[in-house]
């Protein structure tokens, strides 16, 4: 399931799920292929084109494509590095692409992320992947099901994984990673309706289920306010200054956090600390770290993700009073509007007409 933007603009969602299988062709994108591929060439062994990361980004930063979709592509292959670096223990430098790197599927992944971009979709909801059981037969031996790669992108973003009684391998590393790139949440709604449906069917027969993905478009029912997914990252400081703090506070919020705040403690040995919070996106979340460790003195973060959030509809807008016109924040909960005036306008009118800061506060409030 998607939350998102159709074509026509309209907020709506997209429900992702297999229906027993996660292929779109008879080649593994992974580093590993089942005996049953070698009937498919005469010489009885796959060839593969070894390419590293850089290599395979090379490729990507030559196509045509949106910005948007280009990164997307991009961070489907680091997922697949990131899982193959810690199944053969090496640098992400150092991992060689195997058939996930040849040309035709660096197209299908490319063609992924296009088209995903193109339906501007905001919220995809993959509710769980499902996966076989057995083994397959790959370059370093046989291995069980899931495969290694597939596990650590499973584990590293939290997928939800079924297994299955059907033998063999219905989650690729390479699809894995679409999954894990894409989802934005694991719940569908409580109610929706449905506005498309698409479905891809694969060549490969597994007889035991059918070799179809559908994915569905679909339009959460109505409510009094909106769901969506934030990260929340923490940090116990005991030996930073005030004016270290509130540099940092300022810092972080330029920089896209969507709130900061700090939390008298006690730590070891009763010293007074604070707790600093910070609620971002998933995309600015390394900004949001990198900040907290060059300009205080922690060592470590705490993240929770993902976190759902309830938030009201808001609007930003600006109302004419006697004063002149104020900025204010509009919320609305079902027919009750509320209006919530910015600190900076108020204060720049209060000013320039010498009046009271409340007075303008109270008149923007209340504007009609």
């Amino acid at each position: 399931h998607v939350e998102g933007q159709h074509p026509e603009d309209e907020e709506q969602h997209f429900h992702c799920h297999d229906e027993g299988h996660h292929h779109q062709d008879e080649d593994h994108h992974c580093h590993c292929h089942e005996d049953h591929h070698h009937h498919d060439h005469g010489e009885g062994h796959h060839h593969h084109e070894h390419r590293h990361l850089k290599d395979v980004e090379a490729v990507i930063d030559g196509t045509d494509m949106t910005e948007s979709a280009r990164a997307l592509a991009k961070k489907i292959f680091r997922i697949v590095a990131e899982a193959e670096s810690k199944a053969h223990n090496l640098p992400i430098e150092e991992v060689h692409f195997h058939e996930v790197g040849a040309i035709d599927s660096i197209v299908d992944i490319i063609s992924a992320a296009v088209c995903f971009d193109s339906l501007h979709i905001k919220n995809v909801i993959v509710p769980k992947l499902s996966e076989g059981r057995g083994t397959v037969r790959c370059q370093h031996g046989v291995l069980p099901v899931p495969v290694p790669a597939t596990l650590n992108i499973v584990t590293a973003y939290h997928m939800p994984l079924e297994i299955m009684d059907a033998k063999g391998e219905y989650v690729t590393p390479t699809g894995a990673a679409i999954a894990a790139a894409l989802a934005t949440s694991h719940e569908l709604p409580a109610s929706f309706t449905v506005l498309k449906t698409g479905l891809g069917a694969g060549k490969r027969d597994y007889k035991e289920r059918t070799n179809i993905l559908r994915a569905i478009l679909i339009d959460e029912a109505e409510g009094p306010w909106e769901k969506d997914q934030v990260v929340k990252l923490e940090s116990d400081i005991d030996d930073a200054s005030g004016e270290v703090l509130g540099y940092t506070m300022k810092k972080l919020m330029d920089a896209g956090a969507l709130d900061v705040h700090f939390t008298p403690i006690y730590m070891k040995k009763n010293r007074p600390a604070y707790e600093l919070t910070v609620i971002c996106r998933e995309d600015r979340k390394e900004t949001m770290e990198n900040i907290l460790f060059s300009e205080t003195t922690t060592i470590g973060i705490r993240e929770l993700a993902p976190l759902m959030r309830s938030i009201l509809h808001r609007e930003e807008k600006e109302v004419d009073t006697a004063y002149g016109r104020v900025q204010v924040k509009e919320v609305t909960l079902g027919s009750e509007k509320r209006r919530y005036p910015e600190y900076e306008s108020v204060k720049k009118r209060a000013e320039e007409k010498q009046v009271p800061f409340q007075t303008v506060f109270n008149a923007a409030k209340n504007s009609i």
